[in-house]
């Protein structure tokens, strides 16, 4: 088989060195999708049903079958999560910032956030995530005691609505004061890997945290982003991250991973991703998907401005639903919580 050519077979006498990334087939628990990526960076795309795949398995390296069992076990568990929990979270953004993409300076007073915070909570919001500090690209870094003067007052007032608070920060003592004053989840964009001690924190407590893929720093992440398979690459860092959040004492079922889409990405690189969404399921994490307002949906519907894009969020949203996200990362609540309703009462409608 050619490199990068999609098929059937599954090659044989594969190195150590190769890597498996797995996917379960839309709508079809034993029937397979399988990327393997030799050291030489050829990649056999193939099919196969779990027979097919599990008898490969057994004339393959120890190291490589161990691996794909794995995946087939995690997306195993996968599934029986979503049948058990079929509607994704809606996690609504709160910038409390002067300078985010799309809603910079709209909830920078603290009343003004907690008041919208209350709107989006009525409007079927089951998450709030609250950040102090854009990472739109071109964003500069804001200072430690800046994010938590920002963030804190509105935590506080949020606490009694009775759903998820997560704090988007890069930043340990940001992530601390945030819980002091009442966030349940962390959800950081450098996977803890702008502030290391963030990952003794997290092991500290045994609060969720979210684990996301960006290319660099958003200073700089959107000059000339390369990749050599954007979607391969995406898996292999979050895989990373999660052995190092184990390794520190976080446990995976704690972990939630998200592709990063917009951060350090080209309009193909997002798309790419979103389309490969049932590969992450395999690394056994909840998978949190942002798409809301962002500038690719400007590209691609010929919309400048973000708040203009909402039907091209919720198309994105939903498709990114049935490829596995279990939380979805809006501005638009409202509109979001209705169709996903919509589809679901479509979904499992009968005739």
């Amino acid at each position: 088989m050619k490199a990068n050519e999609k098929g059937s077979v599954l090659p044989r006498g594969l190195s150590s060195a190769t890597t498996a990334y797995l996917a379960t087939a839309a709508g079809q628990i034993d029937q397979f999708q399988l990327a393997l990526r030799e050291s030489s960076g050829i990649i056999h795309w193939c099919k196969a049903s779990r027979i097919e795949l599990l008898n490969w398995c057994a004339g393959e390296n120890e190291g490589l079958s161990t691996d794909v069992r794995n995946q087939v076990s995690a997306l195993d568990q996968s599934t029986n999560r979503k049948l058990s929990a079929p509607t994704p979270k809606i996690m609504g953004i709160l910038n409390v910032t002067p300078d985010s993409f799309s809603d910079g300076g709209q909830h920078y007073d603290a009343n003004v956030a907690i008041e919208r915070a209350h709107e989006m909570v009525a409007e079927g919001a089951d998450i709030l995530d609250i950040g102090g500090e854009s990472t739109r690209p071109g964003a500069d870094l804001v200072s430690i005691d800046e994010e938590i003067e920002r963030i804190v007052p509105v935590i506080e007032g949020c606490r009694s609505l009775n759903v998820e608070i997560s704090i988007d920060t890069r930043k340990e003592p940001v992530m601390k004061a945030a819980v002091a004053a009442g966030a349940t989840m962390i959800n950081d964009v450098s996977a803890l890997e702008f502030d290391t001690s963030s990952l003794d924190f997290l092991a500290s407590n045994l609060l969720p945290v979210c684990l996301m893929h960006g290319s660099a720093d958003p200073k700089t992440m959107q000059i000339d982003p390369k990749y050599n398979h954007v979607l391969l690459d995406v898996i292999d860092y979050l895989k990373k991250r999660i052995g190092c959040c184990e390794g520190h004492g976080i446990q995976r079922n704690r972990i939630v991973v998200d592709p990063g889409i917009g951060f350090g990405k080209t309009l193909d690189h997002n798309l790419t991703l979103i389309k490969g969404l049932p590969f992450l399921q395999s690394l056994g994490c909840g998978i949190l998907l942002g798409v809301s307002r962002k500038s690719f949906i400007g590209r691609l519907s010929g919309e400048n401005r973000a708040e203009n894009r909402i039907g091209g969020s919720i198309a994105a949203a939903l498709y990114g639903a049935t490829a596995g996200a279990g939380i979805l990362r809006v501005h638009d609540v409202h509109e979001t919580r209705q169709a996903v309703k919509i589809w679901q009462s479509l979904d499992s409608a009968s005739f």
